[in-house]
């Protein structure tokens, strides 16, 4: 397993592979051909910075059975997801604000991301996994009142790409089966959310063949797999993470 990463120092920006506290440096391209420099940074003397920079992140509403079941919604024939805009992606302890204009609820919801690697465009589930790069944590962050709150059109882009409503990190965790995964949110210290990977009505490779049937999946994008139960409100002053083992953990707060 190899755990990538993006970062910050001195004011360039690079990214590299995590090694116990240590930062191997790498040059070239993170999903073709990177190359170690020999240089090596300490992980405390970086700033992290979102893992990849994705074109796009389509991202799953309704993929666990045990939410569909608690919401008595039918399980979906096909993937349901949406687009968070890019203005929403942020990086492992950046501050998530609440929107100035926007005094409703917000939620967190804990998911794991798949990382593309390669151009993904219209392959079969057999071909799917040789286009996923790695895996990756996300806190899709919802402004949920303004879901639903017109009858005749649901806001979801509006509702999930405030600014930095999207943090995923804090790495892409190479060579791990996500099939054993388990995905956990933390709020204030307190477990919220724990549920299991395989509870997903379409898995990892299944999702990747379906979407890049509708568009094509570039190097760096980012699927948001959905979340299950558990999700909740933050407060202004509130901590949040998303932990997956074998990926690591995703921390940010929530401030007014």
């Amino acid at each position: 397993m190899t755990h990538w990463l993006r970062y910050s120092h001195q004011g360039a920006t690079g990214f590299g592979t995590l090694e116990g506290e240590d930062v191997r440096v790498h040059e070239g391209d993170m999903f073709a051909g990177a190359t170690p420099t020999g240089a090596t940074l300490k992980l405390a003397d970086v700033r992290l910075l979102a893992p990849c920079v994705p074109s796009k992140m389509p991202a799953l509403w309704n993929n666990f059975h045990a939410l569909a079941a608690k919401l008595n919604n039918p399980v979906p024939a096909e993937p349901l997801y949406f687009l968070k805009g890019n203005n929403s992606f942020s990086a492992p302890g950046a501050v998530i604000r609440k929107p100035a204009a926007y005094e409703g609820k917000v939620i967190f919801e804990a998911e794991l991301g798949i990382v593309i690697g390669r151009l993904c465009s219209r392959v079969s589930e057999a071909e799917a996994p040789a286009h996923i790069f790695g895996y990756t944590c996300i806190n899709d962050v919802t402004a949920v009142d303004i879901l639903n709150r017109d009858p005749t059109f649901a806001q979801w882009t509006r509702a999930k790409s405030f600014d930095g409503f999207g943090p995923f990190g804090p790495v892409i965790a190479t060579g791990l089966d996500p099939a054993g995964l388990v995905v956990t949110a933390v709020l204030n210290d307190q477990e919220r959310q724990h549920y299991a990977v395989a509870d997903m009505v379409f898995a990892p490779a299944r999702l990747v063949s379906l979407i890049s049937q509708d568009m094509s999946l570039l190097p760096g994008d980012v699927i948001a797999c959905g979340t299950s139960v558990g999700v909740g409100s933050m407060k202004p002053g509130s901590s949040i993470r998303v932990e997956i083992a074998g990926i690591g953990a995703l921390e940010n707060r929530y401030e007014a």
